[in-house]
């Protein structure tokens, strides 16, 4: 159970990360009990009962250091009218990093069936995108949820 439950939230987050842009990764330290490497893979990282797992992935692509809430609002209302046309529930909004800006998107994916939440933040690393995405079923999902969701929108840079 634990190791399908989690190959079905890597599709679903291999598709989150389709929804910015493919690419490669970097390696995230998630720094909470119970939280491991999928396949000692640094980049993915599941909790211990397998209905949440979080993604890094840094891609080629340029994407500007934002330094007001306001440049990232504006990026963040952009972002959520293309998620609208592929994906349900959208909400954007500005995130603080130490006095620049990210963006976290959040949305619901179907697949097979079944609905999953997906959070996903947008940042810039020298000029370049990377995206923590994190991924859970919408329904019997349980601690992990919250956690995973509070990581990513107050503490992953």
């Amino acid at each position: 159970m634990f190791r399908s439950s989690v190959f079905q939230w890597l599709r679903v987050l291999a598709w989150a990360g389709a929804v910015a842009i493919p690419g490669g990764a970097h390696a995230l330290i998630v720094p909470m009990p119970g939280w491991v490497p999928v396949n000692g893979d640094a980049n993915i990282w599941t909790d211990s009962t397998g209905k949440c797992v979080m993604r890094e992935e840094r891609y080629g692509q340029a994407f500007p250091t934002f330094s007001s809430p306001e440049d990232a609002r504006s990026f963040a209302l952009k972002l959520q009218t293309s998620l609208d046309t592929r994906v349900d529930a959208v909400v954007t909004q500005p995130v603080d990093r130490a006095g620049s800006w990210g963006v976290l998107a959040a949305y619901d994916y179907v697949q097979a069936g079944a609905t999953y939440r997906v959070s996903q933040l947008y940042l810039s690393d020298r000029g370049i995108l990377r995206t923590i995405t994190g991924s859970s079923a919408t329904t019997g999902a349980d601690a992990c949820v919250n956690a995973m969701r509070d990581f990513i929108r107050y503490l992953a840079n």
